[in-house]
């Protein structure tokens, strides 16, 4: 399963970034192989509609699941537009957040 996760930095111990569509990096990471890829996020310097275009993103990528601390009503809709279940955390990293969604899984 592809799941992406707002991230400050672009490794797997970068600190989670609390806000989903002004986060400085996505990371899709493979839930199976545990591969991943960072990929800068272009909406986090965009006037207005970050939260969209990064949703949008997240669905191009054909992620199934989202992991971020927050996000807001229209990103949510675009996420779940997509088929995207979306899951909020409060873990220090990116490797946290996943290794908590895996276990409430």
């Amino acid at each position: 399963m592809k799941i992406a996760i707002s991230s400050t930095g672009n490794t797997l111990d970068a600190p989670l970034d609390p806000r989903f569509g002004r986060c400085a990096y996505l990371i899709l990471i493979d839930s199976q192989t545990g591969e991943f890829t960072a990929l800068p996020n272009a909406a986090a310097s965009q006037s207005g509609g970050a939260g969209v275009q990064s949703a949008t993103k997240v669905v191009e990528q054909g992620a199934q699941v989202v992991i971020s601390g927050s996000f807001g009503p229209k990103a949510t809709q675009t996420l779940e537009a997509g088929g995207v279940q979306i899951h909020t955390s409060t873990a220090a990293t990116v490797r946290l957040a996943v290794e908590q969604w895996q276990q409430s899984s």
